[in-house]
Formats: structure tokens, C-alpha cells, sequence
């Protein structure tokens, strides 16, 4: 959703975690449960509301027409690495990155088995599905059709067990809830999907267990290619260890 006609109101209640600054841009690790950008239900305590009590000139400089320096989202249940830019010029260049789909996003996630292949590119288009949930609100979900745009996710198995699978996997395309809804159409879906994955793994985990770990791009900076990662989340090792898989090296 972008931010336009929303106004942004600083909170510095939000807590940030910077992974990498410099004077062009910041990478922030979201955190789950925490919402990406500000909407209905949501409108003073999401990441964005947080960076803007951080920076409050690099962020309103750009405005509404910029996202705010905002260039992507990660899903409320999803943890992460995001790419926030600091000026307008490298908010520009790194929108046409992610137009051009060069820049690299990589997730874990720990899934309900492996899929038969142990690497492989899902190419199977996704639909865009909105319903009216109020007069003011409506709920976005999404589901493999024919009609729907190109999708691309390229996976590999990390670990398996004979409780379940730790993925990587890479979406080139920017579909909505792409990791999720691809891997449990290969029979590997996100433990603690209660969207889109079967009963089995709806309780198996206390949240979606899907995180952004690596990001790589050029930066528009230095023209050189910046590879930032993050380690396994703190609050989904307790589940690795539950599914007899050990946490992967960063």
C-alpha cells in the first residue's frame, strides 16, 4: 500500500533496528507484529511512524510522492530486512533496481516438509484478490490463477527432518504474499501460515515463520554491491530445535 494522502506522524514509541546506515540509506530489521506502513487500524505505530521520529528530515523531504523513502513492505506476521532511502535521487535509483528486479531478497522459512526437488524456480502467476471488509477497509489475499501476474520464486532446501524443511528462498517478482502462497502450492508451506497453509501447520508455530535474512544491490551511493544479512530470529530458534533442525550461518 503506498503512503500517499496519509500523513505521517512521528512515534518514537517504535523501536528501530538499524543494520546498516550511511548518508544515502538505511537497512532496518522489522520486526514481526509490527506493521510496515501506516493504514486503517494502524495509523501511529508502524515501522515507518518509528523511522520518521528518527528521520524526521530525510523522510518528510521526500514525501508522499516518495513513500517517504520507503521503497518495500513486508507482511505484518513477517520479519526482516527492509531498504529505507535517506535522499530522493537514491530513492529513484533504487526504485528502478527493484523495477528492473535486480536486487536480491532472500528469506528463511521453516515449512511443513520439503517440496520433492530440493531446488528449483516456481514459476505459477499469482492473482491479487480484494474483498470488502467495511466501508472503509478491505482485506487483501492472494491465490495462483491463470489470469494472474508472472510470479517467479527460485528455492532451495537447507535442512530437512522428518518434522519439517528450513527453506531459502529468493521471490524475483514482488507478488503479494508470493514466499507463502508458491511454497505451499509445492506442498512445503510456512509453518504458522493460518492464511494460506493447511490445519497441520497453523498452530506449529507462534508466528509465521518466514524472515527476511540478505538483501543484495547496488548501491547507489558507491555503485558497489552492498550484501546485508541478519541472523535466525531469536523467536523462532525455539522451533527449529522443536523440528529437530539447527540454526543456518549467516
Amino acid at each position: 500500500m503506498s503512503t500517499a494522502n496519509i500523513k505521517v506522524e512521528p512515534n518514537e514509541r517504535v523501536s528501530v533496528r538499524v543494520v546498516h546506515e550511511d548518508e544515502y540509506l538505511i537497512v532496518v530489521e522489522k520486526q514481526a507484529g509490527v506493521v510496515s506502513t501506516p493504514g486503517v487500524g494502524h495509523e501511529h505505530d508502524t515501522l515507518l511512524n518509528g523511522l520518521m521520529a528518527r528521520y524526521p528530515k530525510n523522510l518528510t523531504q521526500m514525501g508522499n510522492a516518495r513513500d517517504h523513502g520507503m521503497l518495500h513492505r513486508l507482511d505484518k506476521e513477517t520479519s526482516g530486512l527492509l531498504v529505507v532511502a535517506l535522499r530522493s535521487d537514491v530513492y529513484d535509483a533504487l526504485r528502478t533496481q527493484f523495477e528492473e528486479r535486480t536486487i536480491k531478497k532472500y528469506y528463511w522459512a521453516i515449512t511443513h516438509k520439503a517440496p520433492k526437488e530440493r531446488e528449483g524456480v516456481i514459476k505459477r502467476p499469482i492473482l491479487d484478490v480484494v474483498k470488502r471488509a467495511s466501508r472503509y477497509t478491505s482485506t487483501r489475499t492472494a491465490k495462483l490463477d491463470a489470469s494472474g501476474k508472472p510470479a517467479v520464486t527460485a528455492y532451495r532446501v537447507v535442512q530437512e527432518s522428518a518434522l519439517a524443511a528450513l527453506i531459502e528462498a529468493r521471490p524475483v517478482t514482488g507478488r503479494l504474499h508470493q514466499v507463502r502462497v508458491h511454497l505451499n502450492s509445492v506442498g512445503a508451506a510456512v509453518l504458522g501460515d493460518d492464511l494460506y497453509g493447511p490445519r497441520i501447520v497453523r498452530g506449529a508455530s507462534p508466528r509465521l515463520a518466514l524472515h527476511a535474512h540478505r538483501l543484495v544491490f547496488t548501491h547507489p551511493g558507491t555503485g558497489e554491491e552492498l550484501d546485508v544479512k541478519t541472523a535466525f530470529p531469536k523467536d523462532l530458534r525455539g522451533v527449529l530445535k522443536k523440528m529437530n533442525l539447527s540454526k543456518p550461518e549467516v
